[in-house]
């Protein structure tokens, strides 16, 4: 019996744990963790770091074994002209061959994978404020309708209420048959409120858990969002802006690589083995050889000037898309503050209504124990308080939505 208890016990608490409430938090935290894009950035990245030692590693001393092993047999008289195949070739080489570049070219491809790094972080940090935002807004959502079904079911539960004090009162009399059969038409409309409300909610709730990676079937109820219209700082300090000054940087590093590339190459080589034909003394025909390889750019056509050109066309478009943005994000912001405004006003206006539609309800419900109410005045005031508290609840989520949208503009 015991043991019987304490399973029953555990199986409790087992079942109040996954009724828990979740919060905001809680699914963005596991919207980040689970992000394929957010890895992708990082293992990006990754991959540039290799990159930069790949470049490093490539202009050390370079060093290859080659073996070149050749035989042109000439048989009664016929065969390849002995005086150019020597009969037999054999190669057996140790190669070493040695760039020369100067520090500033190497600085520069180092400076390239580096810029490609911060615009990968910008863009991660611009995807996490994505993701946030989606998330949040999903879970605001999924709160709003939550809302609409708990004060639904409110008064759902009133109204059964009411349903079974109205049908003593009309078997004896008070009240006619058709007062209760309309009364009845409500409760049985605020039930089919309360259910398509449910499954909306179930819906809204699936999405949420899917938008975070999550694999999670159960139903939950959702804290309030704790949002708060955070400070914004200035444009040029936000990620968002961060990535038009990478792309210039960029563009400053393609051109400084376009004018190293036309500068003289120096490389320096040697090898060492065994080279012979066996013509004469073969044991004797090990050495070694070295030299240099300088090249020098005269002429291409011009290519160099059309490179920068096309840098210079691409620098003009990098800031007709700047100079555009920061347009819309001033205009943007104003709009949405306005927006903010709109919405309070609208709540305050319609929570002054709501105190008069709970007023004529608690009116109403005496009157209806007594059989003074009419049932016509009732459901009227039912109705209007479902009306207010569905203008409140959806300002209220109109709301925090456009708050969600100023966050995301305030990550720098």
């Amino acid at each position: 019996m015991k043991i019987l208890f304490s399973f029953f016990l555990v199986a409790l608490a087992a079942k109040r744990m996954s009724a828990q409430d979740k919060s905001l938090d809680y699914y963005v935290s596991a919207a980040l963790h689970n992000s394929p894009l957010l890895k992708d950035y990082t293992n990006q990245a990754r991959a540039n770091l290799i990159d930069s030692l790949r470049i490093r590693a490539s202009f050390k001393p370079q060093v290859i074994g080659n073996s070149i092993n050749t035989y042109a047999p000439a048989i009664n008289g016929w065969g390849y002209d002995n005086a150019i195949t020597n009969g037999a070739n054999i190669n057996e080489l140790v190669s070493i061959s040695q760039k020369l570049v100067s520090r500033q070219n190497l600085q520069n491809q180092y400076e390239a994978i580096r810029l490609q790094n911060e615009g990968l972080s910008a863009s991660g940090k611009i995807s996490e404020q994505d993701l946030r935002k989606t998330i949040t807004g999903q879970y605001i959502t999924a709160y709003g309708i939550l809302q609409q079904l708990l004060y639904n079911k409110e008064m759902l539960d009133l109204l059964k209420t009411e349903e079974t004090i109205l049908k003593q009162l009309t078997d004896r009399g008070v009240y006619r048959q058709t007062d209760y059969l309309t009364f009845l038409v409500t409760f049985q409309q605020q039930q089919v409120q309360v259910s398509q409300i449910r499954q909306q909610y179930q819906n809204e709730f699936g999405t949420l858990n899917y938008l975070s990676g999550l694999h999670d079937t159960s139903f939950a109820s959702l804290e309030a969002p704790l949002l708060e219209s955070a400070v914004l700082p200035e444009l040029e300090n936000t990620v968002f802006y961060r990535q038009f000054e990478i792309d210039s940087m960029k563009l400053r590093n393609s051109n400084a690589q376009v004018d190293f590339s036309y500068k003289p190459k120096v490389n320096l080589y040697g090898d060492a083995g065994y080279v012979s034909s066996f013509m004469y003394l073969p044991y004797k025909n090990f050495g070694i050889s070295f030299g240099v390889n300088i090249a020098v750019p005269i002429y291409d056509g011009h290519q160099k000037k059309m490179q920068h050109d096309k840098i210079a066309i691409a620098e003009q478009t990098r800031e007709q898309y700047r100079d555009f943005y920061k347009s819309q994000y001033g205009q943007q912001i104003a709009q949405l503050m306005q927006q903010l405004q709109s919405a309070q006003q609208l709540i305050n206006e319609t929570t002054a209504q709501l105190k008069f539609a709970e007023g004529l309800i608690e009116a109403n419900k005496k009157l209806l124990e007594t059989g003074d109410a009419r049932i016509a005045d009732y459901i009227i005031a039912i109705g209007n308080y479902i009306t207010a508290k569905n203008v409140i609840t959806q300002n209220s989520i109109n709301k925090m939505q456009i708050i969600n949208q100023l966050n995301y503009w305030n990550r720098k």
